[in-house]
């Protein structure tokens, strides 16, 4: 992100209404005072001023302020969450840290009011619905989805049935109907009845959260009504058309919203597929070529951004679809309003509504736990999402016009069939370093994908710290940086996953990565299982039936294409670092050594009893994180890498890699990388021996 001069410091800053308060931070947009939008950090001091910050809607509070440089740290990976391209899809020009600010005045005007009433509404929600139902009002009234629970997020992904829990263009349109029919019957002209909802959408739109979906619904209908009124209709397609159009003249970097992307194209999809819809007067069938139409048009931008797609989606949309639209979205309506005009009629149907929704819930739960629901092949070339959109289209113009109609299913077939197998067309081995912050994870494929070994999964040392600066979910290595980049790789099953010894730093993550890729066994260290940090991995192995191994110096893993063997430890008593698992990895053209947390002592073991194998490594893994208790010079000047790699985090606290490892490094002309300021590191070694190192 590029760095202001200081002549250009911002000063003065106007929140949106488009933040979140989380733990002891506060983020979101605000705008400068030339008018530029910025993504703003700032740290709450106290428990009062975050309860302060919380009391009221903060859209059109403007500070002066005081900003650092935000760190340009690097991407964990290239699947990872891509700081500078949400920016670019909110229109925000960078990132400010603010380190002082003074209050100076809350702005009026129409946006800020109605993202007051937003913020009352949801205050409303939160005083009157129970806590279980809090996150599904949000989400359907306002469109507001901070609540939802991570594990109710991943059933709903998995199921495929996340836009349940957007604000759609079926939401609006039952609301159009319902306000549409009321003013009827209570005796407004419909020409009246039209100009009021071309008044009151826009405000809808507003109070609902203005995602891209909400205001797709809107300004369609708003330009129909129109065109009504000057008795010009207009075709649904064109009015469409006008509102895309409208979109980009007016905010141009919405395009790069995936919700804007989704939305518009799953809408076409489902206007220019109109005599498809009409090929049956069946419910279900219809039901099921709507769902299947969006799923075909969608299918390749979800993959690009997502790397899987849920296969259960078409069957499951069949059932939760009208069940969300004709029941719990017109309930929650009913409800809402009863608690404005008569809170104990709304308390009666609670009693009936919460435990009927609670019961639905864990079946959404239970079924969002079934296995073979994702399809996961690997995040495809742009070029590739363009042929499968031109074989989709092919497909359903085919089956439309009822020509061709086989032909355009075996191509439809085989561009999906290409995306499925094409990783397994990679005859390199490849080594990555996987930038999880303050930890370790390697991950090792072998040609063709035939072997997958993950060597240790990144994690967090958690410290106490008061209760107000708790996050409302805690941050995951493992289903936050790990498994996205196994997805963007498509990668399913782990075949051999080490644990080289138990800190949090380096098996935390294990339990999430169990959970969402099949893993065959597990290799510890002898007598770290008893440690107490395993405690939860453990009843994760067993719910999953995984055998576990203790291994130690002399074992191996049996490959095709490496020699995989274990030197260390020696012993059977776990005493911390200097019993992790230390591997070697050998053929004809290739030495690789990783050594876990290993310390002086452990390297100088390894020094004794190896030194006839460990002269001129091609990759070593340094030790600890580059920490000064290890990396001596002994073992150092044996091992002698082409390229020795630091797993190690951004500007860490604990200041590895430490100087003198740095120096020692140096001195003996070692190329080094860390993981922390140069991203995830992979290692290339092609069939013909030749390595090569890449880094984002």
């Amino acid at each position: 992100m590029p760095v202001l001069p200081s002549e250009e410091r911002v000063t003065e800053i106007t929140w949106t209404d488009t933040y979140r308060i989380n733990g002891s931070t506060m983020r979101g947009f605000a705008i400068s005072e030339n008018k530029d939008k910025w993504y703003v950090q700032l740290k709450l001091e106290s428990e009062r001023h975050k309860e302060a910050f919380q009391r009221h809607s903060l859209a059109g509070l403007t500070m002066n302020v005081v900003t650092e440089e935000t760190p340009n740290r690097p991407k964990a990976h290239i699947y990872a969450f891509d700081m500078e391209s949400y920016l670019k899809s909110n229109g925000s020009v960078g990132q400010l840290q603010i380190s002082q600010y003074e209050l100076l005045e809350q702005k009026s005007g129409f946006i800020t009011f109605m993202a007051g009433q937003r913020f009352k509404m949801k205050q409303h929600i939160q005083e009157h619905f129970p806590i279980s139902l809090e996150a599904e009002a949000e989400a359907l009234l306002i469109g507001s989805r901070e609540q939802m629970s991570t594990d109710m997020q991943t059933a709903y992904e998995t199921l495929g049935i996340t836009h349940l829990f957007a604000i759609s263009g079926l939401h609006v349109a039952l609301i159009v109907w319902l306000i549409y029919e009321m003013m009827i019957r209570l005796g407004v002209r419909r020409e009246t009845a039209n100009w009021l909802l071309i008044i009151t959408l826009p405000l809808y739109a507003l109070l609902a959260g203005g995602a891209p979906s909400v205001w797709r619904s809107v300004s369609v209908t708003e330009i129909v009504l129109i065109s009504m009124l000057l008795q010009r209709k207009i075709a649904i397609e064109d009015a469409f058309s006008l509102s895309i159009i409208g979109f980009v003249f007016l905010t141009p970097w919405i395009i790069f919203q995936i919700g804007f992307q989704l939305s518009y194209l799953a809408a076409f999809s489902l206007i220019f597929s109109s005599i498809l819809l009409k090929s049956s007067h069946y419910y279900l069938f219809q039901s099921f070529i709507i769902t299947a139409v969006c799923q075909l048009i969608v299918y390749p931008i979800l993959l690009y951004h997502f790397y899987e797609i849920s296969i259960s989606s078409f069957l499951a949309n069949l059932v939760f679809v009208p069940l969300f639209s004709f029941v719990i979205l017109p309930l929650n309506l009913l409800i809402l309003l009863l608690t404005f005009i008569f809170p104990s009629i709304s308390e009666v149907l609670f009693l009936f509504y919460e435990p009927a929704r609670g019961v639905l819930d864990i079946f959404i739960l239970k079924l969002g736990t079934l296995p073979y629901q994702m399809w996961n092949p690997a995040k495809p070339a742009v070029e590739i999402v363009l042929i499968a959109y031109l074989s989709v289209c092919f497909l359903l113009v085919s089956l439309e016009r009822k020509k061709r109609r086989f032909i355009s299913f075996i191509l439809f077939l085989f561009v999906i069939g290409f995306i499925q197998i094409s990783p397994y067309f990679d005859s390199s081995t490849r080594i990555s370093f996987v930038n999880v912050g303050q930890g370790d994870c390697i991950l090792i494929e072998m040609p063709f994908r035939k072997q997958i070994i993950m060597i240790d999964t990144g994690g967090l040392l958690r410290f106490d710290q008061e209760s107000w600066k708790q996050t409302n979910e805690p941050y995951e290595i493992g289903r936050q940086v790990v498994l996205p980049f196994l997805k963007g790789k498509g990668i399913n099953t782990i075949d051999t996953l080490i644990i080289t010894h138990a800190d949090a730093d380096h098996m935390e993550g294990a339990e999430e990565v169990l959970r969402g890729v099949v893993v065959k066994e597990i290799h510890i260290t002898p007598g770290s299982g008893e440690k107490e940090v395993m405690n939860d991995l453990w009843m994760e192995i067993e719910k999953r039936g995984i055998p576990v191994y203790e291994k130690k110096a002399g074992d191996i893993i049996v490959s095709d294409y490496f020699h995989f063997q274990y030197l260390y430890p020696k012993n059977e008593i776990y005493e911390g670092n200097n019993d992790s698992l230390v591997l070697y990895m050998r053929n004809n053209y290739f030495h690789g050594l990783f050594i876990g947390d290993l310390e002086e002592q452990g390297e100088l073991d390894l020094v004794e009893y190896y030194s006839h194998i460990l002269h001129q490594m091609d990759v070593l893994k340094v030790g600890h994180h580059g920490s000064k208790t290890s990396s001596i010079e002994q073992f150092l000047t044996l091992v002698q890498p082409d390229v020795a790699i630091i797993q190690a985090g951004f500007e860490n606290r604990y200041g590895h890699p430490h100087p003198e490892v740095v120096e020692r490094l140096r001195k003996l002309d070692i190329p080094y990388l860390q993981t922390g300021t140069n991203g995830t590191i992979e290692v290339k070694i092609n069939k013909s021996g030749d390595m090569s190192v890449m880094i984002p």
